[in-house]
């Protein structure tokens, strides 16, 4: 079956991905004609070194023994990675590196290309794709970050390319590092950082990087390779000990990444950086393009014919590089932004660094170098066996015995806003849980500002009695846990139905009318909301200043406004949302006013040594709306009027929004703010491990974690999360009626019992 698929292929690239997709398809089926064309000669490659993983040549291992074999005589392993900052060398082990020089790299698969009757063309053009499929069975673009084919057939793949902010060059020095080494310059023009690894045993590549605008300071805009160079070298020349650096028509480029709706047209598929690109801080690109090969190759074989091959390697591969791509993004971002880490101690900075892209975490490090991620913790201020998860942290004159918050829910199981049995059980049931701080869903401050029948109110002296009776609950059945309410109203989210009859959709009946900064729809079908005047604003700031008012005598420790997820604060601070032409629109600081007067009469009416957080939306994910320069600014101006800390959220603003899902991914703007503004944050966003909590509270990306859908799963997380963990100090006591289960039940036996006699 596997030689009627892709009989006759055509491979665009002499790269890697082309190269070992090549070889693999021939090895697979000998009868195919397999033609690669590539513009350069042999010889010819851009960069130097490149570094695959275990995982990687493991399934070259499988596929191909004799390119293993040849690739294993070449390798350079190290296991160290030196972080070099203010003239203090850290150095964290068991990483487990590979690398060879590309060079070798192309050479080997030039060899096993050539020695599998592979037609090799360099120095060609290859013919157009569409040309191409017109006289072959299947056409491989391989043709890189700047595919010719991609373009060409732009309509059909969907392309999306996005520009970076720091600009690099590939340069290579002639004697190998022992280590994987990061350091960081502090010029007078900006920050500037070099990674550099070996990639033989007298030669490493160096990659130097830095911001656009510290790039044109420097004047490096207007210097030419040569010059470019001799620069590198000097500013990083103690690394170097004075040795130069040389290159190969290296250039100095801001780093594109390339995402594809679709990888395959007909009989053409893009393979490598020609699908997808990931910045080469996590090492991957290579990697990936190996990879690629290897799963097309597999499909190929395994499937009746070429389209349903193309479709099987799409779904296989598609999530593992959206996987890799998020991690990409998340290190390329924690460099842009490597200025605001810089003033962090020694060994936060470098576990900091080490766990950018959220692949390295807390635990996984400790695995590979337990001394060093015990140095870091004693850096932070952890006690001895004491996780970074229950340290306590201090918000004005409330200390949280840990990191952990129950993130806002909404149930929509109130009735007429008085929050009933359920309410005392949910979060009665969390508070015994074990988590520093529970918060209510989002409490709301008037009848019509409720999004559905279902929601809780703090409008009315039975809503307070009832809100009550939970935190004496909190308070009287889980000494040391904190209660927080959020405070907030739907604006031109409301009237709708409870969430599982129908998320967003209008009440069938019973609708009552909305108001918002701006009379916009929240999406086709919704209800028009009517503009606010400026007496029905005056109206608003009463009532939620009486809400915080009731909110107090209830005995709630923390407060937070709500001003995200689209609801009527956070529809004044969006420019997608508030189209005003009065002093409460315009420009930021226009939308900002309102927020803050509603902020400034809430902290008045809120007891002056309990602590008052916000929760903001710092993207709206659509273009136009919320970017991240301006959650700084909307971060800014609450921490100046007084909030002690920032619950940093995303989205929901908007209906189009398209999010960026992934493992943690709203921390970083998190992240961005804590280390920019120096405010104390309240992470959130699929954070749904205790190792990811250590990792983000240890680096200082956070101060507190808040998880939502963890909890619905287990209201004990964090009790469970200390056991797991070996832990049972007072961050996480368990109640005293509970005490008996802190353990970890016993399960049935699944090992059977070994041979007493081995008879030979």
């Amino acid at each position: 079956m596997a030689g009627e698929v892709a009989v006759r292929v055509a491979v665009i690239g002499g790269g890697p991905a082309g190269l070992y997709a090549a070889a693999l398809l021939k090895r697979l089926d000998p009868t195919r004609e397999i033609t690669v064309w590539e513009r350069n000669a042999p010889d010819d490659t851009f960069g130097f070194g490149v570094v695959l993983s275990d995982e990687t040549l493991g399934g070259i291992e499988h596929a191909d023994p004799e390119v293993y074999r040849a690739l294993q005589a070449e390798f350079v392993r190290w296991d160290d990675i030196d972080i070099v900052h203010r003239g203090r060398t850290l150095t964290s082990g068991g990483h487990g590196f590979a690398a060879l020089g590309r060079r070798r790299l192309l050479d080997i698969l030039h060899r096993r290309c050539r020695a599998l009757g592979i037609d090799l063309r360099f120095r060609a053009e290859a013919p157009p794709a569409a040309e191409l499929a017109r006289t072959h069975d299947l056409v491989i673009a391989a043709d890189g970050v700047h595919s010719t084919t991609r373009t060409a057939h732009a309509a059909a793949f969907g392309p999306r390319l996005t520009t970076h902010r720091c600009r690099y060059i590939w340069l290579a020095a002639d004697f190998a590092f022992d280590a994987f080494r990061f350091e960081i310059a502090e010029t007078e023009h900006g920050v500037v950082q070099l990674h550099a690894y070996p990639f033989s045993r007298d030669a490493s590549t160096v990659i130097v990087e830095m911001r656009e605008e510290v790039w044109r300071a420097a004047g490096l805009d207007r210097a030419d390779e040569q010059e470019s160079a001799a620069w590198c070298a000097k500013t990083f020349a103690e690394a170097l000990s004075g040795r130069p650096l040389h290159s190969n028509n290296s250039a100095w480029t801001a780093f594109r990444t390339v995402v594809n709706a679709r990888w395959s047209h007909g009989s053409t598929v893009l393979l490598g950086d020609a699908a997808h690109t990931a910045h080469f801080s996590i090492g991957s690109g290579t990697k990936l393009a190996v990879e690629d090969a290897l799963a097309l190759a597999a499909c190929l074989q395994e499937q009746p014919d070429t389209a349903s091959a193309l479709a099987a390697y799409e779904a296989e591969r598609r999530p593992v590089v959206a996987s890799t791509q998020r991690a990409a993004r998340a290190s390329l971002a924690w460099f842009e932004e490597l200025a605001t880490y810089l003033d962090q101690p020694p060994y936060q900075f470098a576990f900091n660094l080490l766990t950018r892209s959220r692949r390295v975490t807390h635990g996984n490090l400790r695995l590979r170098d337990r001394r060093f991620t015990a140095a870091v913790e004693r850096e932070y201020g952890c006690s001895e066996h004491t996780p970074p998860m229950f340290t306590p942290f201090r918000l004005r004159g409330l200390t949280l015995r840990n990191r952990v918050v129950v993130s806002p829910m909404d149930m929509y199981s109130a009735q007429d806003g008085v929050p009933g049995d359920f309410h005392l059980v949910h979060l009665g049931a969390r508070a015994l849980g074990g988590a520093g701080l529970i918060m209510t869903e989002m409490v709301c401050v008037s009848e019509q500002g409720r999004i559905t029948p279902g929601c809780a109110g703090l409008y009315t002296p039975g809503q307070a009695d009832a809100w009550r009776r939970v935190t004496d609950f909190v308070h009287d059945r889980s000494p040391g846990t904190a209660i927080g309410v959020q405070l907030g109203h739907a604006g031109r989210k409301g009237s709708t139905k409870l969430m599982w009859q129908g998320i967003d959709q209008p009440l069938d009946e019973g609708n009552w009318p909305l108001v918002a900064a701006s009379p916009l729809p929240y999406r086709p079908g919704s209800q028009r909301p009517q503009e606010l005047t400026a007496a029905e604003l005056s109206v608003l700031r009463g009532q939620f200043t009486a809400a915080a008012a009731r909110a107090a005598r209830c005995g709630f420790d923390l407060l937070e406004l709500h001003c995200a997820h689209g609801y009527l604060l956070s529809g004044f601070l969006s420019p997608l949302t508030n189209h005003r032409t009065d002093a409460y629109g315009g420009s930021l600081a226009g939308r900002l006013r309102f927020p803050l007067e509603v902020f400034d009469a809430v902290r008045e009416a809120w007891p002056a040594e309990r602590p008052m957080t916000v929760r903001i939306s710092a993207t709206d994910w659509a273009d136009g709306g919320t970017t991240a320069d301006d959650a700084l600014a909307i971060a800014a101006a609450f921490a100046e009027h007084g909030a002690d800390a920032i619950d940093v959220s995303t989205g929901q603003v908007v209906s189009h929004e398209r999010p960026d899902f992934g493992r943690s991914y709203q921390t970083p703007f998190a992240d961005r703010i804590r280390n920019t503004l120096g405010t104390p944050v309240i992470a959130v966003g699929a954070i749904s491990s205790w190792d990811d909590v250590n990792s983000l509270v240890l680096a200082g990306r956070a101060d507190l974690c808040a998880l939502a859908r963890p909890h619905l799963y287990d209201p004990h997380w964090t009790l469970h999360a200390a056991a797991e963990q070996g832990y049972a100090g007072p961050g996480a006591p368990w109640p005293l009626p509970y005490q008996a289960g802190s353990r970890t039940p016993p399960t049935g036996r699944t090992d059977a019992p070994k041979p007493r006699l081995t008879l030979r």
